[in-house]
């Protein structure tokens, strides 16, 4: 089915020591993810983008409208086969709104629609966004431009909290070639790796007992996107102020 969402999204960027226990209070609150277990799960994204990196740079200039295309795989990357299935995914800002649509297919028929540029078998509600897909990879000549990859735990709100999700992400990595998941090709870190990502995404509001908790621990506001991080690390647009220094590179 093509899923759709729409939320608001906060983003920090904290210490990787802090997670285990801003997750042990946030247990108190919220449920965790039912297919999240105890060591978290891994998230591997495959992104498309122009040879002059459009999407890249429409997210650096702060675009009131923009958008990236990716596939996105959960779990061990090397259990990627051609019939995994995976997402196709348009992820797009609209104002202050984040928006996504995706659908899964199995991983070879991602690949012949936003590689081999063809449509694939669908149900008739996925028509309309995969022509949008079609559409993007052939008018823009998007080719797949960037992998990164993380561990993420990811918690849910419930009751008066419903549509609160809260995710920690760590270990962030990614790499400029080799965009198969299941190759075996070197990862780099694209977040330094003594840091996390904590996200948090609301249909309306962010509740109080939240900012309160992020202030009591005084984490800040960031604006930093996975995949920006990537084309950065290797060199394909001047780094950001996250870069990761030349002596925390490791294989990942």
């Amino acid at each position: 089915m093509l899923r759709l969402f729409n939320r608001y999204e906060i983003k920090y960027l904290m210490d990787a020591g802090l997670v285990d226990e801003l997750r042990e209070e946030l247990e108190r609150r919220l449920d965790r993810d039912r297919h999240c277990p105890d060591e978290g799960y891994a998230i591997w994204s495959a992104y498309y983008d122009t040879r002059h990196l459009r999407f890249y740079w429409e997210k650096i200039e702060g675009l009131r409208f923009r958008r990236k295309l990716r596939i996105r795989h959960y779990g061990d990357r090397f259990s990627a086969a051609g019939d995994t299935p995976v997402f196709v995914e348009i992820k797009q800002r609209v104002n202050r709104v984040t928006q996504k649509r995706r659908v899964r297919v199995p991983y070879l028929d991602a690949l012949r629609l936003c590689d081999g540029r063809e449509m694939i078998a669908h149900e008739p509600s996925q028509r309309a966004f995969l022509e949008e897909v079609l559409d993007l990879v052939c008018r823009l000549d998007l080719r797949a431009t960037a992998m990164t990859g993380y561990t993420r735990h990811a918690y849910l709100g419930r009751d008066a909290d419903t549509g609160l999700r809260v995710t920690f992400d760590r270990r962030v990595r990614g790499r400029d070639r080799d965009f198969g998941f299941g190759t075996d090709a070197r990862n780099r870190f694209i977040v330094p790796p003594h840091k996390a990502i904590m996200e948090v995404k609301a249909n309306e509001r962010v509740p109080y007992w939240l900012t309160d908790l992020t202030a009591k621990r005084n984490l800040q506001v960031v604006r930093v996107s996975k995949y920006c991080q990537s084309i950065e690390a290797h060199g394909l647009a001047p780094r950001s102020v996250f870069h990761v220094p030349d002596h925390d590179l490791s294989e990942a």
